[in-house]
């Protein structure tokens, strides 16, 4: 089930540079049309472990945490408008959302599918697809993945599962609805690879002993602003927006905050 989660994260961090070059009708038009409820809905994806994509939330609170929160709630601050977020379990159901209206901006993997289905701005960071595999599997480099005999997981709907059962000729991914699913298949044995953001795979190498992540990927691709199609206007916004953020070092920041140091931020144009 999809949740709301109003939410007002400020990070005490502004961008440089002044406002949109627009005049300022244009900008209070660009806002109406990127929240026209006068909220900025904001679709997250949540997993057990936060990274450059995915939120957790507070055990106690139930209030979402992340690099896409606090982009989120930046863009909101910047807008004058509050902020609200809706947690997905995959990028999948949130580019469904986002495809139909349910949440006004969000953060996704980018493929050819997606761009059917939402418009995209700018990425902020560029991720590698691979595998992580359980020590009982054996496997050691990405050609032994594709085996009859191996049993993958991926998240359903998702660039990452698209990519692997595109380049994969002798298995099929199983898809699992969210992060948490396929790591549970992973630690009862049920499955011997795991397809996942190099990123997001470094904290489940913890929690699965003797797995390990291959050399090499099988997907580059870039995470992206996104809102619905056919809003010109908000698009222009939340493009120009990531670019200052970007420039100004507020994503950096937003990196750092979630120790995310040794990761770097996608350049600008990108």
């Amino acid at each position: 089930m999809n949740r709301s989660v109003p939410c007002a994260v400020l990070l005490g961090i502004s961008l440089v540079g002044g406002g949109n070059p627009a005049s300022a009708g244009d900008s209070a038009d660009a806002v109406k049309e990127l929240a026209p409820s006068g909220t900025l809905t904001v679709g997250v994806v949540e997993a057990p472990n936060a990274g450059a994509f995915f939120i957790t939330k507070d055990r106690m609170s139930g209030q979402p945490s992340g690099v896409t929160v606090d982009l989120g709630a930046e863009l909101a601050r910047k807008m004058g408008v509050p902020v609200a977020y809706r947690i997905y379990p995959n990028s999948g159901e949130c580019t469904e959302a986002a495809s139909s209206g349910a949440v006004d901006v969000a953060f996704m993997p980018v493929d050819e599918e997606r761009r059917s289905k939402v418009a995209f701005g700018p990425a902020y960071y560029l991720l590698e697809s691979t595998y992580l595999v359980s020590g009982a599997s054996g496997i050691e480099s990405l050609a032994e993945v594709d085996q009859a005999r191996v049993r993958i997981v991926g998240i359903a709907n998702t660039t990452t599962i698209r990519a692997a059962t595109r380049t994969l000729k002798n298995t099929v991914p199983i898809p699992a609805r969210s992060v948490d699913e396929a790591v549970g298949l992973m630690r009862t044995g049920r499955a011997d690879a795991l397809a996942l953001s190099r990123d997001s795979l470094r904290p489940i190498l913890a929690e699965l002993p003797g797995s390990r992540i291959l050399e090499g990927g099988f997907q580059q691709t870039s995470i992206s602003i996104a809102v619905p199609r056919n809003r010109p206007a908000a698009l222009a916004y939340v493009t120009d927006y990531l670019e200052r953020a970007k420039a100004s070092g507020l994503v950096r920041q937003i990196f750092d905050k979630a120790g995310l140091q040794d990761e770097a931020v996608a350049p600008a144009g990108r």
